[in-house]
């Protein structure tokens, strides 16, 4: 891995570490900014509709942006947003304004949703050009930002720092953070993949990405990973304390220990992909997931209930990166792929939770976590939609070498490699103009890993 791609992947970390930091901040002072505002519950949920509004247009809009101008700005306004999101709540809190915390909270979901898509595809970028697993450990760094941003916001409630003066207190260095990492994100990222592969060799039009069978299943998929995700995150707690008779701090204490779960399985999961690829790795995750589903829902001892809870941390912690890293590489038009099933994603991160909490109504909550076991369980059967076939990825090099070898002779630098090289003929793909090995193999899918497919 060459200097500029080593300095370009950890930008991304901290891109999501970033993220991680400023979502759990405000998230662990909700009931101050509540208190703060002097609403109920029902107006607070009215206030917190703003940052739904606000995610759902940044994600289904971030792959058309992408598309259009490529990463990098899409990332820059999208953080810039997100800050500019974080210092209004940060206002609106000071200034005990409604409408300025629900502006605030719109503008943090929107910047969260469109430039979270766009790194998704910098990082399936990155590890597609570095031959490395990449965005697992990426997405630990979004988990691992949670818990840093969890343990600051608790340490700041009981000292009875006010939140205005928290929030903006991480907005500052958030900023710097931002500041740094943004100059080694290059441009270009994003739209080129998408105008170039528009279109099939013979001219025709390719057809619609929903279209592709393999990429549904794989959202189904995502969308099982990330519905066990966003279930814990809004409601273990409260499952813990009123389906388990815990108290409030130990219904906290588990939550922290589902958080450090899905953070060890990120920064973990790399050493399991590498050795036994990505259908097992999946599979193994739902029927982790799944299982500490099942004790968390029937088991009646809440410190059983509360050690099944990291086996649920573990099998969700890697759905969502290794579902976006298999719907990259799981034909052309790479950008609109991963904004495809990243979208499904987040709409079960969205939309998913608060209907849990509408049939938890009716039935309770540790009855409504049927809905998420099987659908974690359905998860397990479809995980060999991740997996690349070995003609489809052979399929692609093929065209991806004719394209590369035009690309050579056009710019007098020949397709073959030197003999002592240890490369084949053929085996070098352009990107930015810069000539880059392909990596011979990747154990992830079992297929001959393509730098163009």
């Amino acid at each position: 891995m060459d200097q500029a791609l080593r300095r370009r992947r950890q930008a991304l970390f901290l891109l999501f570490l970033l993220a991680g930091i400023t979502m759990s901040s405000w998230v662990t002072r909700t009931p101050a900014i509540r208190d703060r505002l002097d609403v109920t519950t029902g107006q607070m949920g009215l206030v917190l509709f703003g940052l739904s509004l606000g995610s759902m247009a940044g994600i289904t809009s971030s792959g058309r942006l992408v598309s259009r101008f490529g990463t990098r700005p899409v990332v820059v306004w999208g953080t810039v947003l997100l800050l500019a999101g974080m210092a209004t709540i940060s206002v609106g809190s000071a200034a005990v304004s409604i409408p300025l915390v629900t502006a605030g909270l719109c503008a943090f979901g929107a910047g969260m949703g469109v430039s979270d898509v766009a790194v998704n595809v910098d990082g399936t970028d990155v590890e597609r050009l570095s031959g490395a697993t990449t965005l697992p450990a990426l997405h630990g760094c979004f988990s691992l930002g949670t818990v840093l941003g969890a343990g600051a916001g608790m340490a700041a409630t009981a000292a009875g720092v006010p939140v205005h003066w928290h929030l903006a207190a991480v907005t500052v260095p958030a900023t710097g953070i931002f500041v740094h990492a943004v100059r080694s994100v290059p441009a270009g990222t994003g739209r080129e993949t998408a105008e170039g592969s528009r279109r099939g060799d013979g001219g025709e039009r390719r057809p619609a990405v929903w279209r592709d069978g393999r990429l549904l299943l794989i959202g189904v998929i995502v969308l099982a990973m990330a519905l066990a995700e966003g279930s814990a995150n809004d409601w273990l707690p409260l499952l813990m304390v009123d389906g388990h008779g815990m108290d409030a701090t130990s219904g906290s204490f588990v939550y922290a220990g589902f958080a450090a779960a899905m953070t060890l399985g990120r920064f973990g999961g790399t050493f399991f992909l590498d050795r036994f690829g990505r259908t097992a790795v999946v599979r193994a995750s739902a029927v982790s997931g799944a299982l500490g589903l099942l004790v968390v829902i029937v088991s009646d001892s809440a410190v059983l209930a509360g050690l099944a809870v990291l086996l649920w941390g573990l099998g969700a912690s890697l759905g969502f990166p290794l579902t976006l890293s298999a719907a990259g590489e799981s034909g052309p038009d790479e950008t609109a792929r991963v904004a495809l099933v990243a979208t499904i994603g987040y709409v079960a991160f969205l939309v998913g939770p608060p209907g849990l909490g509408f049939l938890g109504e009716h039935i309770g909550l540790r009855p409504a976590m049927f809905v998420v076991l099987a659908c974690v369980a359905c998860a397990a059967f479809l995980a060999p939609a991740v997996d690349i076939a070995p003609r489809e990825a052979e399929a692609e090099a093929d065209t991806d070498t004719d394209t590369d070898t035009d690309t050579d002779t056009d710019s007098g630098v020949d397709a073959g490699a030197d003999p002592g090289s240890g490369l084949d003929p053929g085996a070098d793909c352009v990107h930015d103009g810069l000539t880059a090995p392909r990596p011979a193999a990747d154990p992830r899918h079992g297929a001959e890993r393509v730098a163009g497919s």
